[in-house]
């Protein structure tokens, strides 16, 4: 199991994870599933990503998980080298994630040993339980969401723009309420957290001068 958990897929952060990745790149196939920022006013993080993705030789291959059809669905994901899940509202992600059967079709390919790179809600959604991000992001922009129960692949609670803005105080809110009561990983724009197995997992950070 090969996780790539961010907050913000920068070039710095994406030459981390082409370390990370530990192969050839160039004309690899990634799954791209931008659902999460459907609902939200700003998105340029979903075009930064995909950029960073194409910069490192991989071949975009986008999948809209609330628009996609099962099979569709089904096709990208098995046959795509790796699975990228960008940022967005973590609870409207989650909810078509589940919608679509999309959420066990994910975890499967983990399993198999596929890589996942998860950003900001795509990182989240990897913990058993997101109710932890509701002072980041619209719980109401989920209506049809019945409980918090996300993908359950690590058993640690990533917590994404720690120290940036606009989410600092609403990260503050999150460590002041869970902090004592889950194993949460704040992690800021310049940093991630790398899985290697179910019982392995690191903070790197992008270098200061590189930032």
């Amino acid at each position: 199991m090969k996780l790539f958990l961010a907050s913000f897929f920068t070039k710095d952060i994406a030459k981390l994870f082409e370390n990370f990745a530990n192969q050839e790149l160039k004309g690899k196939t990634v799954t791209f599933i931008p659902t999460a920022s459907k609902v939200e006013k700003m998105a340029f993080y979903v075009n930064s990503g995909r950029k960073a993705l194409e910069k490192l030789g991989l071949i975009v291959d986008e999948l809209d998980v609330s628009t996609a059809t099962q099979t569709e669905i089904a096709e990208k994901l098995q046959k795509n080298d790796f699975i990228y899940v960008t940022g967005g509202n973590t609870f409207f992600l989650l909810q078509e994630l589940k919608k679509s059967g999309a959420d066990k079709q994910i975890v499967e390919q983990i399993k198999a040993g596929k890589i996942y790179i998860g950003e900001s809600a795509g990182s989240v959604i990897m913990s058993p339980n997101i109710e932890y991000v509701k002072f980041l992001d619209d719980t109401k922009k989920a209506p049809e969401l019945e409980n918090f129960d996300a993908l359950n692949v690590v058993k640690f609670y990533t917590l994404p723009h720690h120290t940036n803005f606009p989410f600092k105080k609403a990260v503050e809110k999150a460590i002041a309420e869970y902090g004592n009561v889950l194993d949460l990983r704040p992690i800021s724009n310049a940093q991630a957290v790398l899985v290697d197995d179910e019982k392995v997992d690191r903070v790197i950070s992008v270098q200061k001068n590189k930032l």
